[in-house]
């Protein structure tokens, strides 16, 4: 991991393939990074603006509180899905050249962070639109996002060598992510499940401190508290320390797998 800096280049090479190849074919290519988080956005606004009573838990503007949680979580879920593929998908590469493994779910890592910063661009102009607040405070987002990346990094690092040991890591993971986001308070109000039996669940979610951390500047138009942003950090550090680790004890056998 202390010799990565020699590789910047090729990290940078490898983030500018991944998005060429994710938008190949695409009429409107990186627009989708910024139509995609929309369009699901107006899908839970109608369900829980309509079918839901959001009167009740002071949830102000509903669309950037879903909207800044479904950008976090599309970041979150691509790059941990991206990372657990990278390896396998670049086999021939590692089998051709004496390049460190962890460069290509860092390299995922990044190039899911330059579709999420193209997609906080519709988000600035749904705050103007909407006449949302904006304060000082949004300049706290970068702190934001580098913790989410750091968080995001650490798990894909950890998840990585496992889904080239274990095939079916990958559908495993897919599975209990779509649990985590339903079990996350992404696009509802974690007060709205207060007093379930399985609320603890929500409450001592690592995934919910990082994502409100993220979502506060933007929707609340405040910095976190120093409480709650000193456990994100922690998450964030525990995360990229397990999962270099990890990656590190495992690393040698992973081209046994190919």
């Amino acid at each position: 991991m202390r010799n990565l800096w020699q590789y910047r280049d090729l990290i940078r090479t490898l983030v500018e393939r991944d998005l060429k190849v994710r938008y190949r074919r695409s009429v409107i290519g990186f627009l989708w990074s910024m139509l995609q988080p929309l369009m699901l956005m107006m899908v839970f606004y109608f369900v829980f603006s309509h079918l839901f009573n959001l009167k009740g838990y002071n949830i102000i503007n509903y669309a950037i509180f879903a909207l800044a949680g479904i950008l976090f979580w599309n970041y979150f879920q691509q790059s941990i899905i991206a990372s657990m593929n990278s390896l396998k998908s670049n086999a021939h590469i590692l089998q051709k050249l004496p390049v460190p493994m962890a460069v290509f779910p860092i390299a995922t890592t990044i190039s899911g962070l330059v579709n999420l910063l193209l997609a906080l661009v519709p988000m600035a102009a749904i705050l103007l639109v909407t006449g949302h607040p904006i304060g000082p405070q949004l300049a706290f987002l970068p702190v934001s996002i580098l913790i989410v990346t750091l968080f995001t990094l650490g798990a894909g690092l950890l998840l990585a060598p496992l889904a080239v040991f274990f095939s079916d890591v990958v559908e495993l993971i897919t599975v209990l992510l779509t649990l985590m986001f339903y079990m996350t308070p992404i696009i509802y109000p974690k007060e709205m499940l207060a007093g379930q039996s399985f609320y603890w669940v929500i409450r001592f979610n690592p995934i919910r401190s990082v994502l409100e951390v993220f979502r506060d500047p933007i929707h609340l138009s405040k910095i976190p508290p120093l409480s709650h942003l000193s456990v994100s950090i922690g998450i964030a550090i525990i995360a990229v320390a397990l999962g270099s680790y990890a990656f590190h004890k495992t690393s040698d056998r992973i081209p046994f797998y190919f």
